[in-house]
């Protein structure tokens, strides 16, 4: 077995499908006896993949993408004991080795020993380590029992693979801001970004008890997808200088108690500030909006180098905003990518009872993988659509079966 097709880097705005080679039980030139190689089942398009695809990181071409990864196991190292061949699992985008100090206090986003430049790996992402993207037939996992999530009904799993596939980044990740803005029982919530991370913020929102989740956006087409599926509050950036009289006309005061930055450093100026590069204005805008002494959670994607943006600060990562402001009114901002597995599997477990149906709300579009240069195209126009790759015909198989019960009763 050799081929393996995956969608490659090839240059801003361009992706190809390639064959970049069966992977091997093997890393710089050693067996990797703790590793396992899934047939990758789904894997998805992430808003995170399309700082890439823009050309706005230094992701080299030719490497493949992917770090959203559902699959079932075919081969393992001698060192895997909890996991057998046929396993369907989910994969955290974070590579973990489940050993060092950060792994062990479950901070697996900021692994000390997958990645030689810095904390933390991913699979197929700029500057998170050696680890070959999974939107391809087939991907390498290191460290499987620790990192893997294992559905234990099979059937069940294939049942609900279009939910469960969110498992290894978006959903965890909209629960991560949720969780660390501070969201509750009765909370208020504003979300800068009506995308699918956006949307999974204001589902965990709702999961953990809050009263009012508002989401602002330039996209309508988006902000309509938020409203008529979650029913959240929206506010229409394009229309609003100041959005704190929208927000005041929907809880009847000028803030909230928790504000969820889902959008990152690809934020584009809104209101007063539309004329303006403004890379800050959805953080500028969660600080303006949140009460006194409340939190804010960063999931949206801020990096250390950005090769194409306007500013040589920019460049280097190096962004203003309001910080004085923040200090002001003693904000809490957490910052940083999610880690999965401190989630994953209590929102399995949602999933697995219904407690949410993400493909509905996420629009769940299932391709073929030779469909996505084309995906990557249309998602990039802003479409309410979360796109899930399907290598090897399950999903479609799937839903072919599920479409011939319904018929049949």
């Amino acid at each position: 077995m050799s081929a393996n097709r995956a969608v490659v880097y090839k240059g801003p705005m361009h992706v190809a499908v390639e064959d970049i080679g069966y992977p091997k039980l093997e890393h710089d030139g050693k067996p990797l006896h703790h590793g396992v190689i899934l047939k990758v089942l789904a894997t998805n398009i992430c808003g995170s993949d399309m700082h890439m695809y823009r050309g706005r990181t230094d992701f080299l071409p030719g490497s493949a993408f992917g770090h959203e990864i559902t699959g079932q196991v075919i081969e393992k190292g001698c060192d895997v004991e909890n996991l057998d061949i046929g396993d369907i699992v989910s994969v955290p985008f974070n590579v973990a080795c489940g050993r060092c100090r950060n792994c062990k206090e479950r901070n697996t986003a900021a692994c000390l020993n997958t990645n030689p430049l810095k904390a933390g790996g991913a699979y197929g992402f700029a500057e998170m380590g050696p680890w070959r993207g999974g939107q391809a037939e087939y991907v390498l996992v290191p460290y499987a029992d620790f990192n893997l999530l294992k559905f234990r009904d099979k059937e069940l799993a294939i049942d609900k693979l279009e939910d469960l596939a969110m498992l290894s980044d978006i959903f965890p990740t909209g629960f991560h801001g949720a969780v660390t803005a501070g969201v509750g029982v009765g909370s208020t919530v504003y979300i800068a970004g009506a995308g699918p991370v956006g949307l999974c913020a204001a589902v965990s929102s709702y999961l953990l008890g809050a009263a009012c989740v508002i989401i602002g956006d330039t996209n309508v087409e988006r902000l309509n997808h938020a409203q008529s599926t979650l029913g959240c509050e929206t506010v229409n950036l394009n229309e609003h200088e100041v959005i704190r009289d929208q927000i005041a006309e929907i809880v009847g005061i000028p803030e909230v108690d928790c504000a969820i930055d889902a959008i990152g450093y690809e934020c584009h100026g809104h209101g007063h500030s539309s004329h303006k590069d403004v890379v800050t204005d959805a953080m500028d805008t969660a600080i303006e909006v949140t009460r006194p002494t409340g939190g804010i959670g960063v999931p949206g994607v801020y990096l250390p180098i950005d090769p194409n943006a306007k500013t040589a600060e920019a460049k280097i990562g190096r962004i203003p905003f309001e910080f004085g402001r923040a200090w002001d009114k003693g904000l809490s901002i957490y910052t940083g990518q999610a880690p999965v597995m401190k989630y994953n599997r209590q929102l399995m477990t949602a999933i697995l009872f219904d407690r949410v149906k993400l493909s509905r709300v996420l629009n769940t579009t299932v391709i073929p993988i030779e469909d996505a240069p084309r995906a990557y195209e249309t998602f990039e126009s802003g479409v309410p659509q979360k796109f899930v790759m399907d290598p090897h015909g399950v999903l479609r198989k799937s839903t072919q079966a599920r479409q011939r019960e319904i018929a049949l009763h």
